[in-house]
Formats: structure tokens, sequence, C-alpha cells
């Protein structure tokens, strides 16, 4: 089955499409950056100029054609910079995350054969340096943020140059005769060039260098624009890592084709004020996201009066039957209804989160609780489900924002083909396909194969073409008795409730399902506060009585909307949270159910034994 259409965007890679909007509306912003409490605008001639001062700075380092350079870094205006510079003198950019430890830092940029790489600051530049022995083919360290870099000894110091030393360069070649040579470089360019590597999360291994051309950019950004309904006036906060592709289809993908805005706050730890500030009409959370805000707002409706709390639960009880109908079905007593939520309670909230303007919210990257999309569509956010994987270009399906079926990934997008193969996993196929993995030719042809691409989720197809995700084909366990259970059903139920941040279900091959969950520190501790309950850290908390009987609760809670076989007769509360340096997740905290299950093995045994 497909949902074809003609491709409505210049035949032009980004790089082309950085030009093409200088000359369209140079003086429009492209990019705003907020330091130290201002924002910095970047109109669209500027981020040309500073790119090609870059790419220049970059040439004359040495960084050829086909070249890789490595960022390691938070979103910010330098970020991408660096990857439009690269694109603009033909050379690769791949992201390291800036959360990764030395080792995994170590692993990607040997693996990808970085030869030159941009690091944010101190911290990232000495991940780099720990790890020099192992990487031959690195020759050059740029970095952003100087402090500290004077304490480095100087046959370290001839390593590094400072990113405004680089644009300095470039703008002394630009100067000369730059323009020529990045014309050149853009007239050599075509879509089937390779102009992004992304590596994969390694939930199940090593990560993988997964290789993006210019055409599967181009394939993948008509579906994204048609079914979120985004223009050049859309406005954007970027702020998760741009070394993941759905991040970076919203920062640079879609802007560049589009000619829409781009705001980079001053880190990740002031997302939430930052959103309030741009009132973005576009916002993408992973669920995680999604869920700290309903934790969020759940801890600020425990610290209000007793009016509040019930005026709040009066306006969900009110808009609750609205979160999946459309707007324009809605009767005028709904209107009504809404409106009158909307006044009292539901447009504070909105704001309190930022995202009164939002147009359109994503959810993606991971399954998310369908109790948590329907909270959020209550409040009157517009949140949609999308659904797509590093090797599709980021995303394939996804909802209207009218038309919601809560618990799917909506239909395919304009452009994908898909089918269903065997064991029900779905297959997609076009030019947003990705061209391979990166020096893993084994890996690739396992996952395309005749041109479509196996994404090893098992999905179920419903009306109106609705998706379905079902879970990884390789997730998916037989309990003793042959029954067969999709572990991610079961954890997605239990971390709709506030109090629960992670669920690992234990049961293949078990006589009944057993689980290990994590509490969700910040609104436990909340909770534990308002009962007058004593804690000094996580692992007290955990240990106290009533918590451990406030989860029961919720377990039970959650286990009155599953089948009874799927439903947690006993679980285990972790006594800390899980670690992306002890390896039991990973940079974009997806778990590693492996390294869990070898964690935890004997709680795990314990909850089976007699």
């Amino acid at each position: 089955m497909t949902t074809p259409t003609t491709n409505p965007l210049p035949s032009l890679t980004l790089p082309q499409m950085l030009r093409e909007q200088a000359r369209l509306q140079p003086q429009r912003i492209a990019i705003r950056q907020k330091d130290f409490g201002i924002w910095h605008p970047l109109d669209w001639a500027g981020y040309l100029q500073r790119a090609s001062r870059f790419g220049l700075g970059l040439h004359a380092m040495g960084l050829a054609p086909g070249g890789h350079l490595g960022v390691i870094s938070e979103n910010r205006v330098e970020w991408l910079l660096a990857q439009m510079g690269a694109g603009l003198i033909g050379a690769v950019t791949v992201g390291v995350y800036p959360t990764s430890p030395s080792n995994e830092v170590a692993y990607v940029v040997g693996h990808a054969d970085i030869e030159v790489i941009v690091c944010e600051d101190q911290e990232q530049t000495d991940k780099v340096l720990d790890a020099l022995d192992q990487l031959p083919r690195l020759r050059k360290i740029v970095v952003i943020e100087t402090k500290g870099l004077a304490s480095y000894p100087p046959d370290v110091r001839e390593r590094i140059a400072t990113f405004a030393e680089v644009e300095q360069a470039g703008a002394e070649v630009l100067a000369r005769d730059g323009t020529a040579l990045i014309d050149a470089a853009l007239q050599r360019q075509t879509l089937a060039d390779i102009g992004l590597m992304i590596y994969t999360s390694g939930s199940t291994g090593k990560p993988k260098g997964a290789m993006i051309s210019y055409r599967n950019i181009r394939g993948v950004v008509p579906g994204i624009v048609e079914r979120l309904g985004l223009d050049g006036g859309t406005t954007h906060l970027s702020y998760l890592p741009l070394c993941h592709v759905a991040e970076q289809m919203l920062t640079a993908f879609v802007p560049l084709y589009l000619g829409s805005q781009v705001n980079f706050g001053e880190s990740i730890r002031t997302v939430q004020e930052d959103l309030r500030e741009v009132a973005p009409t576009m916002f993408l959370g992973v669920p995680r996201i999604w869920e700290k805000l309903h934790a969020g707002i759940s801890i600020k409706m425990q610290e209000t009066g007793r009016l509040q709390r019930a005026l709040f639960r009066k306006a969900i009880e009110a808009c609750a039957p609205l979160a999946e109908k459309p707007r324009s079905a809605w009767t005028l007593a709904e209107r009504g209804r809404f409106a009158l939520a909307y006044w009292t309670v539901l447009r504070a909230l909105q704001n309190f989160i930022g995202l009164r303007r939002a147009r359109i919210a994503l959810t993606g990257a991971a399954p998310i609780p369908a109790d948590v999309v329907r909270f959020f569509r209550t409040l009157g956010v517009p949140l949609v489900e999308v659904y797509g994987l590093t090797e599709s270009t980021g995303m394939v399906s996804g909802h209207r924002a009218d038309a919601v079926t809560i618990g799917t990934v909506g239909p395919p997008t304009l452009g994908t083909e898909h089918r269903v193969g065997e064991a029900g996993e779905l297959l997609v196929r076009g030019d947003m396909v990705f061209e391979g993995y990166y020096k893993n030719p084994e890996a690739t042809a396992s996952s395309i194969r005749d041109g479509w691409l196996h994404t090893g989720d098992v999905v179920r197809e419903e009306a109106c073409g609705q998706l379905r995700i079902v879970d990884r084909l390789k997730d998916i366990m037989i309990t003793a008795g042959g029954k067969n259970l999709t572990p991610s059903e079961i954890e997605n139920t239990m971390k709709g409730s506030p109090f629960i941040k992670e669920c690992i279900v234990v049961a293949d091959g078990r006589k009944f399902v057993g689980a290990l969950l994590q509490i969700d520190y910040e609104t436990v501790g909340k909770w534990a506060e308002a009962q007058r309950l004593p804690f000094t850290h996580f692992r007290s908390l955990v240990e106290e009585p009533k918590v451990r009987a406030l989860i029961e609760a919720e377990v039970a809670r959650g286990n009155g909307k599953l089948a009874q076989v799927s439903q947690i007769r006993r679980f285990h509360l972790l006594t800390k949270e899980l670690d992306h340096d002890d390896g039991e997740v990973t940079a974009t905290m997806k778990v590693r159910r492996s390294s869990i299950y070898k964690a935890y093995a004997n709680e795990i045994e314990a909850l089976y034994s007699a």
C-alpha cells in the first residue's frame, strides 16, 4: 500500500537550499539563540555567510569533500553552522551524544573515521583527549567555548583550534575567492551524496552509523510538512539532541526547505523557561518529556488549594470526551464547555508548560502511554503521535491534528509505501529509506531487502489506515503457558502513572508477569512531603512502606486496563535510578533490556521464588 504524491520540493540538497533561502529572504530571521538572557537573531544571509566561513575554514584545515566532521555539543547555533558549513564544502557531519561517556565517544569517533571534531567545551574536549590514542584519523579538535583551554599543555594545544579561529580563517578565504569555491562545491553536489551520518542508540549492541543522503532528506520532508501542517511561519524550539534524527528533521531538514524559524535556548536545563518565552507553534517531545510535564502538572496541583484542585478535576472531566473528537465536529454545547474550562483552568496550564500557541505538538522516538496523550489533548494541547526510525530518515507515519486515534501512530505519510510482512513486521519503501550502515554491509543487507526497509516493529493496521505499533519484533515474549505478550503495552500502561518513571517487564518463559519498577523521584518525593514522610535520598524514599503501598495501588490501577494474562503480579522497586554510565539505558534513555536482566538477575529470580 502506498500514499505517493509528486514531491513538491525543489530538487536541491540542504546546503543548496541554504543558499536559496539566503537569496529569497536574506533579511528574514532563520535562527535565534539565547545567551545570558538575551535572544540573538541570525537572518538567512548571515546563516549562509557564517556557515560558508566555517566550511571554508574546515577546507583550509584540510577537510576534503567526503571527509567526516564530528560534532559533540548540546543544541546551539554553532551545531547548525558546523553541519551546514561541512555540507557547503561536500563533507559529511556525524553527531555524537554530549551525554556519552569517553568510551562511547571513542567508539563513534573512531568507527566513523572522523578527521575534525567540534566540541562544545572543555568537558567534551576532555572526552576526546582521553581517547586520542584510539583515534589515529582525528587531526584537529575545534572548541566552541574556550574557557579552560589555556590549562592544556602546548603539545595538546597545538591540536586545538577555537570555533572563532576556524570562522576567521574561512572569512579570509571567502574574502579572496571563497564564493567561487562554495559555488563549485554546490555545483558538484547531488541528491545522491551522503550529507549526514546518524548513529543508532545501541540498545542491543554497538551503535551503527546510518548513512543519510540528501535524497533521503528531500524524500521525508514533504510527508512531515503535509501531515503536521507546517509552513514558513512555523517556529520551533530545538533542545533534543541534534545527533538524533527526530530533532534533525525539525531543526535542519524542514526549516531549510520551508524557510521557517528555529530557536535555541540557553541549555537543556532551561527548556521550560525557554518554552514560555518562545511559545513555539510546533513542539517535539519524546515520551519522557511528556511524562515529566504530566508529572509537573500533578505536582503543581498537589501544591494548590482545594478550590483549584476541584476546578482542575471538573475541567478534566468536562473535556476528556473531546480528546479524540475533531474540533470541527464539536457541538455548540461542547464548544461552550471547553471555553469555560479553558478560561478558568486550561489556559493557565498551557501557559505553565509554554504551549498555548502550539498549533501542533509531537511525541515520537519511543512508545508513549495512551493516558498521557489523552491528558494533554484534554488540556487542549494538539498532541499527536508520530512514528519513524533513523533508517527512515525520520517520520513516516503520524496523526493529523484533527484526526487522532489514541494508541495508534496514524497512517503513513506522503510518499511512504508500506506493507505488513512476516510475523506482522512493518516494511517501508520510498526515497526516505537510508543508504545503509557505514562499514557494515551485513547489517545493511539484513535491514534493506529488495528495496524494502525492515523496521523490526510489529504493527496492526486498523480502520482508516491507522497503524498500531504492537512492539519490537525481538521484544515480544512468550510465557511458560505459551501466551504471547507485548511488554511495551504493559510498560506504557504503568508509565501512565505520574509516580512511575520506568517499568521493565519480565515474562519470557515465566508463569506470570513480573516487573522492575523505578519511581519518579520528584513526583513521589512531593507526595511523600505532603504525607510528612521523612526521607533523605532515592533509596530511603523507595524503602518507605507507604511508598510501596502507593506504587502497589498504581500497579493495581494499571492492571485494571490490561488483559488478565498481561497483568503484573509481582514487582521489584529499584533502589537507584537507571543510569547511562552504568550501561542500563542508552544516550536516548532507551532501556537496555539485556544489561538490566543481567544486572538485576537476583532480584528477578526473587520475584519467581516460592
